[in-house]
Formats: C-alpha cells, structure tokens, sequence
C-alpha cells in the first residue's frame, strides 16, 4: 500500500507526541509541521529531522493527511480548512466548540469524501478493547475519571476535558439516545468547572452516573457497567479489565470451576448458578499510537475511522448538555 504524506499542526506537549509516532510509523511520511510558534515549531522540526512550515497552506500543498494538535477554540477554522483542501483529517477532541460547528466539518468531510477521524483515545484503551468478545449491554454504568490540577487544559471546563473521554465510551457502549439529564459542577481553582457530576437517562432505560473531576489528590480512571447477569470492572489507568457472569453451576467447564468465586452467599443449589470470574486477556499497546496507526490505516484503505466525526459531534452534544445542566443547578443554588 502507498506510504500516506502526513503533516502535524501544533506542536505543543500532545502535538510533539504526535509528531514523534508519526516519525516512526512505517505506513507514514511525516513531511513536516506548522505552528503559530516560529521557535517552537524549528526546534521540533530540528529534533525530528522535518521540515517546519510557517504557512498552513504551503504543508497542505505537500501531504495527504493532517493530524491537528491545537487548542479547541481554533480547531473549527483550521480543520475547515484543511478539510476544504480535501485532506483527511485526524482532529483532537473535543470536535469543536460547538455542535453547528462538528456538523458543518462532517458535511464538508463527506462532500470531499474525506476520512474524519476525532482523538477519543480511550476508545483503544486495551482494557476497553477486551470487551469487545462479551459484546456488553450495559442497563447501569457508573464511571470516575478524577486527576490532579494541571494548568494544561484549563481552557475548557473538566466536561470537555476529561469527562467527555467517558461519554464517548458510554455512549458507544448504550447506543440509545439520551432521554434526560441531571448535573452539578463546581468552578474551584479554574474559572469553568473543575469537578462535575452528571446523570444521564437513555431512552433504553440505561441510567449512567459519570463523574470527573481535576482538583483530585489522586488520579482515578475506572468504569463499572452492570448488567442482566454480570457485572464489569474497567480500570483504564492499570488496563485492567474483570468481569463478573453468573452462570449455570452445571454446565461449568473443569477450567471455568477453577475460575469461579463466591460473591456473598448464593445459594447454588437452590438457583442453580454461580458466579464466575474473569480477567479478559489485555493486548499490550500504546493508545497514542493505536489511535494515530488507525488512523493512517482509515486513510490507506477509505474504511471509516474507528472513531467518526460522528461519533465526536454526539459525545460534544452530550457534554454541552451536561454544561448547561450544571449552569442551570448552580443560578437555581444561587437565588434568594
């Protein structure tokens, strides 16, 4: 398959990452990279032996495909850009500050019949991709991403910037539309919400309870799902993923008897089932890199991305709407 041209647009700490892979990916050319930051941009071009360009328009010129690295308030221009010039386009979430704005780009993407891929990067978290085999219909989820303050990322309340990696996943896991929600936030150090808390009601009767939060003394990212029969733990920072099934005792396997535990006191021989544990096998991998050699896959091969354009306008929409949830709760606190 024919070597895909690839640019980088913003080099900042997530960018150079970015830049970094895509030196080594053999399916990749990283032809160079564009920064509004002249010092910045020579000195990375310097360390990754590329070529730095000043103007946007002279690396669109020269590559296939951009990854775009920059902060949220410019990725609607700059991803409208470049998805003018029909290029594919791997984009960082969220999408973009605004719902009109994520359609107006999937329009564009698909009238340049361009590949639009959105940086949902715990969609290749292993621990989340061991699941796949259970295939989960999850009727209650309840997930904490919690991290310590970090001034990096503060330009968006924590919705947009850590919570909205769970609800790409949980609404990738429900796949029903959301019939209610409820939320409360708190604006602590930064000047939009560090900490919120949101629950959401699916049209399929799946309630979610999501919290996240930026001003924690450790970081957390776990995720539990129950439903019909079994139960679901998903820890993303250790990768780890445990499943809980209640199964029929007779038609256990030698090696599942081994398996099985004891969760309380169940009755076997009056139900006829018990409780067998598992631990998923995880494949080992970069998530970073995952996301980015999917990504140039998508564009070798015109599959769509794992992650759709699609898939980043519903999780933005969910979390503007968790935004204005918490907005509403804080001026009802806040009248006489």
């Amino acid at each position: 398959m024919e070597r895909i041209r690839v640019g980088v647009v913003g080099v900042g700490h997530l960018g150079e990452h970015h830049t970094r892979i895509l030196s080594q990916i053999p399916d990749a050319i990283l032809i160079g990279i564009n920064d509004i930051d002249a010092e910045k941009g020579n000195r990375t071009a310097q360390k990754y032996n590329i070529r730095y360009f000043e103007k946007l328009d002279d690396l669109l010129k020269e590559t296939d495909a951009i990854s775009l690295v920059v902060p949220t308030t410019v990725h609607y221009p700059l991803a409208l850009m470049i998805l003018e010039r029909g290029k594919d386009l791997l984009i960082e979430k969220p999408i973009t500050e605004t719902v009109g704005q994520a359609e107006e780009l999937i329009r564009l993407a698909q009238n340049k019949d361009s590949i639009l891929q959105v940086g949902h990067i715990e969609r290749f978290n292993p621990a989340f991709l061991s699941l796949e085999k259970y295939q989960p219909e999850p009727r209650f989820i309840e997930s904490h991403r919690l991290a310590q303050f970090n001034p990096r990322g503060t330009d968006v309340a924590v919705i947009l910037d850590l919570m909205i990696h769970d609800l790409d996943l949980i609404l990738n896991l429900v796949k029903s539309p959301i019939k209610q929600i409820e939320a409360v936030g708190v604006a602590v150090i930064a000047e939009s919400e560090d900490i919120c808390n949101a629950r959401l009601t699916f049209e399929n009767g799946c309630v979610a309870n999501v919290t996240a939060s930026r001003i924690s003394a450790r970081a957390l990212r776990k995720m539990r799902l129950f439903q019909k029969d079994s139960y679901i733990s998903l820890d993303f920072t250790q990768k780890i993923a445990e499943v809980y099934r209640l199964v029929d005792a007779k038609r256990l396997t030698r090696e599942e008897k081994e398996k099985k535990t004891v969760v309380g006191n169940i009755p076997v021989e009056e139900v006829g089932k018990t409780v067998l544990y598992e631990r998923p096998e995880i494949k080992e991998q970069d998530m970073l890199t995952a996301e980015i050699g999917s990504f140039i896959h998508s564009v070798q091969t015109r599959v769509p991305p794992q992650v759709t354009g699609e898939d980043g306008k519903k999780a933005l929409e969910a979390a503007l709407l968790i935004k204005e949830k918490a907005e509403e709760h804080k001026n009802r606190s806040l009248k006489p």
